[in-house]
């Protein structure tokens, strides 16, 4: 089973071309994946993505695949809905899914926008996983400090979760988000060495909660950068790594291999490739 998660910048390449059909090349070049996680997708944005609908664009590239795009951020301006968030691609079914708007408390000093976590619960070969794709604050620290929290949360409600009550699947109730194995993974604007890397990142909590699986296929290993590659105007710093993937630990145990192409330039973020075995 693959997973790939990309922040694909709108599909906006480093030479300040929007091509969508690019990063469904690169895509196929990695070989594909039966899951797919993409952040900054844009619609009706007319300086980003020049006032088209891209949640209907990636959706045709991907034909194979169920799409679920929901927004971090909606904007009714007359008849022009325009909205910005994350798309979760499956080639597995989709049972459940649930858009988590984070915490956004007040930054005056600094710019910034809606953050979300758009969750899809998939029936895969590995059983029901809860994939969460997300894309935190980039400039505000308090805001992505509160966005993790949440995040955290999330999963804990996750373990302590209760069975729900037997209902008819035709009713709201029947609604459960009470998987407790998950992935998580998108674009969290923070490298490895940010204080709040490790509340992400806690094998002492046990299998339950997230493992960072670049640490588990590469122990001992620096993180490979995911960002800042190509398009230094954007990352003066240069290559850093803010995109990652964590899993809960019966996840972990299945990892085959985790791989960043950091050759294509069809956005400013590199994507990263997570192979799991699936049991015989």
């Amino acid at each position: 089973m693959r997973l790939i998660t990309w922040n694909v910048q709108w599909g906006k390449g480093c030479d300040g071309i929007v091509d969508p059909r690019r990063i469904a090349h690169d895509v196929a070049a990695m070989g594909g994946a039966d899951i797919l996680c993409f952040q900054e997708m844009s619609c009706r944005f007319d300086e980003l993505d020049g006032g088209v609908d891209q949640d209907r664009i990636f959706a045709e590239l991907f034909p194979y695949h169920r799409s679920i795009f929901r927004p971090a951020v909606e904007r009714h301006e007359g008849d022009v809905v325009r909205r910005f968030g994350n798309m979760t691609f499956s080639r597995f079914p989709v049972r459940q899914v649930s858009n988590h708007l984070l915490p956004w408390p007040a930054a005056s000093s600094v710019k910034s926008m809606r953050r979300h976590a758009l969750e899809v619960v998939i029936e895969t070969p590995l059983g029901p996983v809860r994939v969460t794709n997300t894309h935190l604050e980039f400039h505000s620290d308090e805001q992505r400090r509160a966005q993790v929290e949440r995040l955290v949360a999330l999963q804990d409600e996750a373990v302590r979760g209760e069975k729900p009550v037997k209902s008819s699947a035709r009713e709201p109730y029947a609604a459960s988000s009470l998987v407790q194995s998950a992935i998580l993974c998108g674009d969290f604007n923070l490298e490895p060495d940010d204080p709040l890397y490790n509340s992400l990142d806690q094998p002492e909590r046990g299998d339950a909660f997230y493992r960072d699986v670049w640490r588990l296929a590469h122990p001992g290993e620096p993180h490979a950068p995911t960002c800042g590659i190509f398009d230094a105007d954007q990352w003066p710093k240069g290559p850093n790594c803010r995109d990652f993937v964590f899993v809960s630990g019966d996840l972990g145990r299945r990892i085959a291999r985790v791989t960043v192409d950091d050759q294509t330039s069809s956005s400013d973020h590199q994507p990263v490739l997570v192979a799991f075995r699936i049991p015989s």
